[in-house]
């Protein structure tokens, strides 16, 4: 299924899956740590830079550029990637340049990436694309050969790297004997979330008993539709030798109940989500992306969506540098 598209070697697979504590309303935990991809401190965008990458190289460039909030992890992982692979990196971030830099800022500046800022708020994502596409005119200009990559990597390239995963995950699951009800993370710019439906829709077509995909949306943008999940999840189908028909709109679940006032803003629940995984199962989640999405785990477990003793997966797409930014660690309990 993936043997056709380039690829370039960065994550350490298969992460591990840990049996966690019960939930509330007596739904078992699995802990997919996403967070151990170990590329550059971890989190799940190593499995799309890998397919992103591959297709960098492919197609010759020499640099990479790409775009995400001040604190972006995408952004702090294409740094390292860069790292990795002797390819220039260039950051395009939101808001001012910090007297000092912390969290994942600090990491790319180390990892040898140039930081672009653009003085535009965390959650206008459009103006920072609109920047990543005029930094990346000047830099074919200039000769650099970049190779762009938009807000979280979510192109069908890039999701291509979750349906690997998916199937990583359910041979897993076979292996300790367990069947989920769900596979529950979080979203933000839909491209996670894309390629597990695509995944799991691959696998539906060859027989393969599949659960259901729920994704927590951080960001406006998802919860409202932008980017279509499905259409995503089809392109990426497509890409990987299938028939965009297999994606079923019904299949694709967001719950968009958890983000608060707006993106990277905290939320109480989310901070108390952060709180609990930290203290029963030694789990370290951030609050623009992880905490919430486990609040939402958390909130659909209380509610009675899965029945007790039903076993649910959810995927920690890592985040843990953001907690060492100004605001990124929640108050003390």
């Amino acid at each position: 299924m993936f043997g056709h598209l380039p690829r370039a070697r960065l994550a350490t697979l298969p992460t591990p899956l840990e049996r966690g504590p019960e939930l509330p309303g007596g739904v078992r935990l699995w802990m997919k740590r996403d967070d151990l991809t170990g590329l550059g401190m971890g989190g799940n965008k190593a499995r799309k830079l890998e397919f992103l990458c591959g297709a960098a190289i492919a197609q010759g460039a020499r640099s990479l550029v790409t775009v995400g909030a001040a604190q972006s992890n995408h952004c702090r992982m294409t740094a390292a990637a860069g790292a990795v692979l002797g390819l220039e990196v260039h950051l395009v971030l939101s808001g001012d340049e910090p007297h000092a830099a912390t969290g994942n800022q600090l990491l790319s500046r180390l990892f040898g990436a140039q930081l672009h800022f653009t003085g535009a708020e965390e959650s206008h994502w459009g103006e920072l694309e609109i920047a990543r596409e005029s930094l990346t005119d000047e830099l074919t200009e200039a000769g650099a050969a970049p190779y762009a990559i938009p807000i979280g990597g979510s192109t069908a390239t890039g999701a291509a790297g979750y349906a690997h995963a998916l199937a990583e995950l359910l041979d897993q699951c076979d292996a300790v004997g367990v069947q989920p009800a769900a596979i529950v993370h979080t979203t933000s710019s839909g491209g996670t979330h894309a390629g597990l439906v695509a995944g799991r829709a691959i696998l539906a077509a060859r027989g393969r008993a599949v659960p259901e995909i729920v994704a927590v949306g951080v960001a406006k943008g998802v919860n409202m539709g932008m980017p279509d999940v499905a259409d995503l999840a089809a392109d990426t189908v497509e890409l990987l030798g299938g028939d965009r028909s297999l994606v079923d709109r019904a299949d694709v679940h967001l719950d968009p109940n958890w983000i608060g006032d707006d993106y990277a803003v905290p939320t109480r629940a989310g901070d108390a989500a952060i709180h609990w995984a930290a203290r029963h199962g030694g789990w370290v989640l951030d609050r623009v992306y992880s905490g919430k999405g486990f609040a939402g785990l958390v909130g659909n477990a209380e509610s009675g969506r899965w029945p007790a003793g039903s076993n649910v997966v959810f995927i920690h797409t890592g985040g843990m540098p953001s907690l060492f930014a100004p605001g990124g660690a929640p108050p003390e309990r």
